[in-house]
């Protein structure tokens, strides 16, 4: 009898140290990736930028933006080779916990049309659609791609 046991993982901090994987992940999971800019000026201007680690491995990672009682997800990312099990979950659990920690009610995010997956667990984590923000996103060939509001209370 084998059993596939699931990495220990714990959360730090993203520092400039993690960009290299950070991009490396970024870049594999979508067509339209983050800049490493986008990264640095998130980490810069002092948004909660969490990454997922198994030892030295980067598992995912994300961004939160916190307002006036409310947290804005700008992106959040699992690593494609350790997608489907579960670590978006666990990650949008811990920053509800994080946002809730600093007051806010709601947990605000925009996600692709196209993105049927994701906006699943979005809905399986208790997230319901409020709205869609035309031509939000860029996509191929100069295109763009509306994104759906989601938000969660907290």
């Amino acid at each position: 009898m084998s059993a596939v046991l699931a990495p220990q993982a714990t959360f730090v901090p993203l520092t400039l140290a993690h960009l290299d994987a950070l991009m490396a992940i970024e870049q594999a999971a979508y067509v339209q990736p983050w800049s490493r800019g986008n990264f640095l000026d998130s980490i810069n201007v002092g948004y909660e930028c969490q990454a997922l680690m198994a030892g030295e491995e980067m598992l995912g990672y994300f961004v939160v933006m916190m307002g006036v009682q409310e947290a804005h997800l700008l992106n959040i990312t699992v690593a494609p080779k350790h997608q489907r099990q579960g670590w978006a979950r666990l990650m949008l659990e811990a920053m509800a916990l994080w946002a809730r920690g600093r007051g806010a009610r709601t947990l605000w995010l925009e996600v692709r049309v196209s993105n049927e997956r994701a906006r699943a667990v979005y809905a399986a984590c208790g997230f319901h659609g409020t709205g869609v923000r035309r031509n939000y996103y860029p996509a191929a060939q100069g295109q763009r791609e509306d994104a759906v509001v989601m938000c969660l209370t907290l």
